[in-house]
């Protein structure tokens, strides 16, 4: 170790920072404090003092872990104290909060996580006046609230909703909030039953989930005067029980973000009236499912209702899936001229995938901004017009039509790091047969999903099935979760027979059949090294 601190003694300071600026700033602090002068005035610099995440993340960034008690212990006696005054933000999770801000006077802190909460500790900190962040409520202009996933028994629904009020109501000169944009249901806001009387002239950002769409209109009911920005995710969009607040315009909001994950009730009653009271706005960001009878969400469509409207719009990211079972003579104009349409706004390609499915008497539309951001791409059929997909790590796939081998050759390249694949497909590939005995699938290329871990194929040809697990067709990686029926699985194996599918199906971690109540001992050794869940 001392020799590496040597050889980076040697290099000039330019390139030391530009190595250090790598590393996380807790590391470097913990490594380089007190080695010598230079080094000590290097990691004095603000780049590693003003901001200090002291906390360690799950693979995923989802879980928050405390530091190691010798980092912890070494920050709160030497490194903390000596630094307290540069210090501009902090992130903390829950074990560590009160030993950390007691360390030491944090005269310059305004922004604060804190992460991995649970809701007891919640209260305790927001609705005690001694508690130990109440001494910060009159200088943390930013604060982050992640709370942690476990299910509390004696929290009620309101609980969430509580705290959210006592912060706007503590924190005197808050600019920016984000509290906890949680998923799950009963952790999102609701102001429906006993509206708070809240009201922040600070507030400038906000960032929450809410439970429907009227506490949405609540929050832009003029208690935030000066909010700029508001992202928001609400779990349910309806005009049942609805009450519309305020319909004044919002003239100083410039960002909006709005994610719904459920089929929207009425979006030209709501969404499109809403978007209207935002005349200045200079950002927008949509993520919505709609079921439309009056017509799928088109470009022309987006025109006519949204950008229209919006003289000061500069960026417009959405992803928007529009679908209804109207038979398509009594749906928007669906052709050959609205398949895949590429368009440029605001510097981004606007993508717009036409499908109708004539069996189902089925319409959808998805319409979305590409570079793509999101984990997930669902519904895809034959008509995907292609790209590169670096983020998304969930995909389905439904159409009426076949796949043929070059598609999923497409998906692959599209989607490099796609680990979960839904595939709902019953027709048989085309001329498969005829291309296995002319060519003995010398021409086609083997699709190397390696970063596959969840395959569902419980609803498909048995085709799609032969593809995935013969080995000349397609590599798969050796931690595959596989859903499949069992008579289906048993006529591609040929009876658990069959040299070419049994390579694919040595690899697979687990494997869950439906279909059959119990696995016999021939379909045990037919997959040596999977574990096995039967399902009647």
């Amino acid at each position: 170790m001392k020799h590496l601190f040597v050889e980076l003694n040697d290099l000039p300071d330019e390139i030391l920072l530009n190595i250090l600026k790598k590393l996380d700033n807790v590391e470097v602090l913990n490594s380089l404090i007190g080695i010598n002068k230079r080094f000590n005035r290097i990691v004095h610099d603000p780049i590693f003092t003003s901001y200090l995440s002291l906390m360690k993340y799950s693979s995923n960034n989802s879980v928050h872990y405390a530091l190691p008690d010798s980092i912890l212990d070494q920050c709160c006696l030497q490194i903390l104290p000596s630094i307290h005054h540069k210090i501009n933000w902090l992130d903390l999770e829950l074990t560590s909060i009160e030993r950390i801000l007691l360390a030491t006077n944090y005269s310059n802190l305004n922004r604060l996580g804190l992460y991995n909460i649970d809701i007891d500790k919640a209260i305790s900190i927001f609705t005690d006046e001694f508690c130990l962040i109440a001494k910060f409520k009159n200088q943390i202009s930013s604060l982050l609230i992640n709370f942690d996933g476990t299910v509390n028994q004696t929290a009620t629904k309101d609980t969430h909703t509580l705290i959210f009020t006592q912060i706007l109501t503590k924190f005197t000169n808050l600019k920016s909030l984000n509290f906890d944009q949680s998923s799950v249901s009963f952790r999102r806001l609701s102001f429906s039953l006993s509206p708070p009387t809240i009201i922040s002239s600070t507030l400038l950002e906000l960032y929450v989930s809410t439970r429907n769409f009227n506490d949405c209109l609540y929050l832009l009911d003029g208690h935030f005067p000066q909010l700029h920005t508001l992202d928001i995710g609400i779990y349910h969009i309806t005009t049942t029980n609805l009450t519309i607040h305020d319909k004044d315009k919002l003239p100083n909001l410039r960002c909006f973000s709005l994610h719904c994950d459920i089929d929207v009730d009425d979006y030209d009653k709501l969404i499109i009236p809403l978007l209207h009271r935002m005349l200045n706005l200079e950002k927008l960001d949509l993520l919505l499912r709609v079921y439309r009878e009056k017509g799928l969400i088109d470009m022309n469509e987006l025109k006519m209702n949204i950008i229209n409207y919006m003289s000061q719009l500069n960026k417009f990211i959405l992803n928007i899936f529009s679908h209804n079972t109207l038979p398509i003579q009594n749906s928007s104009p669906l052709n050959e001229n609205n398949d895949n349409i590429i368009k440029y706004l605001y510097n981004n390609q606007i993508i717009s995938c036409i499908d109708y499915f004539p069996e189902k008497q089925y319409n959808q539309c998805l319409i979305y901004s590409y570079p793509y951001t999101l984990e997930f791409y669902n519904n895809i059929s034959n008509k995907f017009p292609g790209g590169l997909f670096k983020y998304v790590r969930e995909v389905s796939l439904y159409d009426e039509y076949p796949f043929a081998h070059e598609f999923f050759i497409r998906i692959q390249k599209s989607f490099p790091l796609m680990k979960k694949l839904t595939i709902i497909n019953e027709k048989a590939q085309i001329n498969k047969q005829c291309i296995q005995s002319n060519y003995d699938n010398q021409y086609l290329s083997i699709i190397e999903y390696l970063h596959l871990t969840t395959l569902i194929l419980n609803k498909v040809h048995d085709d799609y099935i032969e593809l995935f697990l013969d080995h000349t067709k397609m590599c798969l990686s050796n931690n595959l979760f596989l859903y499949v029926t069992y008579r289906s699985l048993e006529r591609v194996t040929h009876h658990f027979q069959r040299e070419a599918t049994q390579i694919n199906c040595t690899k697979l971690r687990c494997l869950s059949i439906n279909g059959i109540s119990s696995i016999p001992d021939h379909v045990k050794n037919y997959f040596p090294n999977t574990k096995m869940y039967s399902l009647k």
